[in-house]
Parts: structure tokens; C-alpha cells; sequence
């Protein structure tokens, strides 16, 4: 299958424009399946501490306007996570939207940063804690929303569940060490499944940028397959879900705990 990463600026949602160059290079491309950054169709709204509830309920409608518009793109799966309000709890909740099926929630963010530019744990809560696979179009598929990635024990209960596929939306910032990237490698070595991340890149707080570098990472060595930078911002690859399945066989996926 074809998979397809990328890294946009905050505010790409009101830009037709990239609209238009998503859906020109997925049709060129033939993707199968697109992954957005973390909450990808609302201004990022954690950089505050100060919880503003209206503001948590404009970006719930953004989301909803965003998912909407996901038909127009010539991809059969997309993959991100959106701001929803569940019987009575704010979440960041991982889906996958397909043509045949619409949305399907997947997983709710449960490892919450609380820092500038990243308050929220203050905007929303914990979700169930949860890690559970999902089979989509014939692949299975789970989530670990940013932060999420540092909790390899997740990883491990992924690779347990026959994942093919580790999604990880991102909002994450530049630094002068790269750690995100080697993140997603060890997730995809105790996983032993594809590490998918899309990011967000531009400004974020005053002083300090998101960082971009969208990635698509193999599973058996962790090996960076291709990452995305300001010139080559999206980007499409050939995965073979079976290289994922037969990792779950090799060391250190098969070693009894």
C-alpha cells in the first residue's frame, strides 16, 4: 500500500491552496491512506493556560467542517485526531475516516503534556487508557498521539495485537536535539509495525516553532524510510503491511516477557 506523511503550518485548513496541492499529489501518488498532524483543523489551541471553553467548542466545529471536507481528497483512509466532548469530557481522540465508513474513533490521547505552548492536560482530559487495535481496509492499525510514543509498553501491546501500522499524529516543537525521530523508531522496533507521523512546522509560541519532519519508519530495524523538511513538506511511499508481520517474528518482538 502507499502511505503518505506530511508537515503543515497551523493554519493550512484556511489555505485552498494546499488543499489543492494535498489532493494534487495523493491523485498523482495514488495513495492509500494520508496521515494529518494532531488536531489538524483548528488553530493550535494548547498554547494557553487559561481554559476557554468557547474556544474548546470552536474547534470541535472546525474539526467537524475539516472531516467534512475529506471526501474532496482522492485517499481512501485518513488518519488524524480531532477535539470532541464525550459525556462530559474534553479528549483528543484519534480516528481514521474512510470513504466507505466515515469516521471511526480509534483511541482517546492519554500521556498529556502541561507546559508553554503544550498545556493539555489544563484543556483536556486523560482518555481511557486504552490501546486498542483497529482493522481497517485490511490492515490493523493503532494509535499513539504524540506524547504517547514515549510509553513503549504501548508499543509492545500493539505488536501483541498484530499491529501493522503505529499512527502517530503530531504538535511537536524544534529543538536543538532530535529526539521524536528516534522515538518513532523505538516504537516501531517493539511494535514491529510501520511508524506513521505527520507533524505541524512554522511558528507556534513566540520563540519557539514546531518542528516538522513528518516520517515513515520500517519496522524490523527502525530504519527511517523518508522524512519530511520545508522543501519536500509531503511525502508518499510504498509500505508492505507483511514486512510488519513477519517482524513480529524476528528479535526482540518474539522474546517472552
Amino acid at each position: 500500500m502507499k502511505v503518505t506523511v506530511c508537515e503543515l503550518p497551523d493554519n493550512w485548513a484556511q489555505d485552498e491552496n494546499l488543499w489543492k496541492e494535498i489532493s494534487a499529489h495523493l491523485a498523482s501518488e495514488t495513495s492509500d491512506l494520508l496521515v494529518l498532524p494532531e488536531m489538524p483543523f483548528y488553530t493550535w489551541i494548547t498554547r494557553s493556560d487559561n481554559l476557554d471553553l468557547s474556544q474548546w467548542d470552536l474547534a470541535i466545529q472546525a474539526h467537524e467542517t475539516g472531516c467534512r471536507r475529506l471526501a474532496e481528497l482522492p485517499v481512501d483512509m485518513v488518519a488524524t485526531s480531532r477535539p470532541v466532548t464525550l459525556d462530559g469530557c474534553r479528549l483528543n481522540q484519534g480516528i481514521i475516516w474512510t470513504r466507505q465508513d466515515g469516521i471511526l474513533p480509534c483511541h482517546e490521547k492519554y500521556y498529556l503534556p502541561n507546559e508553554p505552548g503544550y498545556f493539555e492536560a489544563t484543556w483536556y482530559q486523560r482518555g481511557s487508557g486504552r490501546f486498542q487495535a483497529v482493522r481497517v481496509n485490511g490492515v490493523t492499525i493503532g494509535f499513539m498521539i504524540c506524547t504517547d510514543l514515549w510509553f513503549t509498553d504501548r508499543a509492545r501491546e500493539y505488536k501483541d495485537q498484530g499491529v501493522d501500522i503505529l499512527i502517530c499524529p503530531r504538535a511537536t516543537p524544534a529543538s536543538n536535539e532530535d529526539i521524536w525521530v528516534p522515538g518513532g523508531r523505538a516504537a516501531a522496533i517493539v511494535a514491529g509495525a510501520f511508524c506513521l507521523s505527520s507533524n505541524f512546522n512554522g511558528p507556534n509560541v513566540p520563540g519557539e516553532d514546531f518542528s516538522g519532519a513528518g516520517w515513515i519508519i520500517e519496522p524490523e530495524r527502525g530504519a527511517v524510510k523518508g522524512l519530511t523538511d520545508q522543501r519536500q513538506w509531503i511525502l508518499t511511499l510504498d509500505i508492505d503491511p507483511d514486512e510488519a508481520r513477519a517482524a513480529k517474528q524476528t528479535y526482540p518482538r518474539y522474546v517472552m516477557e
